[in-house]
């Protein structure tokens, strides 16, 4: 296994916010609790030890909501009746077989840390979490994945909270990936494990069963915060927002200054929640009563911007580790925390990699390009290509010497207008040769047609449809090479601490 790390500004894949946030730019500690360290979790954790967390309620929950643990996971339950015990979360929607390959990165870099914490803090307990966003209604968004270039579909009539969607038809779909991936050692096990996943089950079951036997064996411990028990502490803020928009208040003012310096993610609305009746969840538009909300808080769902207050007030939690937009918003959430007596977390941005196979680097060096130019737009990368195999084909000197010809004619005579016309004519004739150029890269792009046809085919590859590889494949091809193993190279090399783009070269 090689690793090559790039700095994230060299990618070209990220954006202001994230790149500045990386670098510890002044003008975001406004927003933040501090900048993510191995040092700012001293603090974190002195700080989150004065919250009161309901460990006991929270323990039952998650006892009863992780049917079957591996032994690991049950330990990390009954630890968070400790009060020295913390846990680093992430979470995500429900997407079907998984989804992205970042949400996989999500899940190791929240592992990674954890124990990175452990070593640095032995006193302490420190569990890894991940947060079912089970009441989300937009099933488009999760409804597919792309598998060797075919997108696999679920077609549903059910609407409503997409956690709660059966589905048993989703081994339609399974018997179609079978088809595709094979009889391997590794699809058998693939095959098997959707069929129990998605098998009169829910999405969030099945997403559920398919997290704890890839993330079994680290400890990881999932919450679904659709729980009466879980709700009823969340009373107090539905109230602050849905009969006083106290929470709109806190968000627009800080939304406005962040705003000038980003775009914004998620904008705050008078009314934050969501109400989940007769299956479907629908906004909250008009303000409902104080016994209303107490009678049917279980209705009550949080939205994007909410829902990491719902988090932060529930769990013991030191850190969240997601996505540049995730961050973005959590960033508007500071005032919030504050108002509330909840301590926010440090925002720690997940890792993102490319996973290149022996196969694709094979081909890469046969083109000899190297891991920062992968990176360069494919028209640039066909440029550069054609000029290292064809040597001198620039007139740049040709260029210079025409500079230099026309500098020492205006030299001999001062006379304004004649300095004029002989600029005039400079330029014409210096893009003359700039034309000529063109043409004699396009001659000799002509004549590397095979090379650059096989380059565009493996950038396509590594970055379909233009976009990071993490946001358009599954962990499925991946896990049918490498099997366990992949999990396991992820979660020790993708360390979100270290704030570089990894490439992961694989051997086989």
């Amino acid at each position: 296994m090689e690793v090559i790390k790039i700095p994230y500004k060299e990618t070209n894949h990220f954006s202001k916010l994230v790149l500045d946030y990386l670098a510890n730019d002044p003008k975001l500690k406004s927003f933040i609790n501090d900048f993510p360290s191995l040092d700012s979790f001293s603090t974190q954790i002195t700080q989150k030890s004065f919250q009161n967390i309901d460990r006991i309620a929270l323990h039952k929950v998650l006892k009863n909501q992780n049917l079957n643990p591996s032994k690991e996971t049950l330990k990390n339950i009954d630890a968070i009746k400790d009060e020295n015990t913390f846990s680093i979360t992430t979470g995500h929607q429900l997407c079907l077989f998984t989804g992205p390959l970042y949400l996989i990165y999500k899940i190791a870099s929240t592992i990674n840390l954890v124990e990175t914490l452990k070593v640095k803090f032995p006193e302490n307990n420190f569990i890894p979490i991940f947060w079912l966003a089970s009441e989300d209604h937009d099933f488009e968004e999760v409804s597919s994945i792309n598998l060797f270039n075919k997108k696999i579909k679920w077609s549903t009539k059910q609407k409503g909270a997409v956690g709660k969607m059966n589905t048993t038809d989703v081994n339609v779909l399974i018997d179609q990936i079978k088809e595709i991936l094979g009889e391997s050692g590794n699809s058998v096990d693939l095959i098997s494990l959707f069929k129990k996943a998605y098998t009169n089950n829910n999405l969030a079951q099945a997403t559920r069963i398919i997290l704890n036997k890839l993330f079994g064996e680290y400890g990881l411990v999932i919450i679904d915060a659709d729980s009466k028990v879980l709700k009823n502490k969340l009373i107090d803020i539905i109230k602050k927002d849905v009969l006083k928009s106290d929470l709109f208040n806190d968000i627009n003012k800080i939304s406005e200054e962040f705003s000038a310096h980003y775009k914004l993610q998620a904008k705050p609305r008078e009314i934050n929640f969501f109400r989940i009746k007769n299956n479907s969840r629908v906004r909250i538009d008009e303000k409902t009563s104080s016994n209303d909300i107490e009678n049917n808080f279980f209705e009550y769902s949080p939205n994007v911007l909410l829902r990491p207050l719902y988090q932060e007030l529930l769990l013991p939690n030191l850190a969240y580790v997601g996505g540049g937009a995730e961050i973005s918003y959590w960033m508007l959430l500071k005032q919030v925390f504050k108002n509330n007596n909840i301590v926010m977390p440090l925002l720690i941005l997940r890792n993102s990699a490319l996973i290149m196979t022996a196969k694709n680097q094979k081909k890469i060096n046969q083109l000899a390009i190297s891991s920062n130019e992968l990176f360069n737009d494919i028209d640039l990368l066909k440029k550069q290509f054609t000029l290292r195999n064809n040597n001198n084909i620039l007139l740049n000197d040709e260029i210079n010497q025409l500079e230099e010809i026309y500098q020492s004619i205006k030299n001999k005579i001062s006379d304004s207008s004649f300095q004029t016309s002989l600029e005039s004519m400079k330029v014409k004739n210096i893009q003359m040769l700039s034309n000529t150029e063109k043409k004699i890269i396009t001659h000799f792009k002509n004549r590397n047609i095979i090379s650059l046809n096989k380059l565009e085919k493996i950038i396509s590859l590594l970055f379909p449809e233009n976009s990071l590889q993490e946001r358009y494949d599954n962990f499925i091809p991946y896990y049918l090479n490498y099997g366990e193993n992949f999990i396991k190279i992820l979660v020790k090399e993708l360390n979100p601490l270290d704030t570089n783009f990894v490439i992961l070269n694989f051997e086989n």
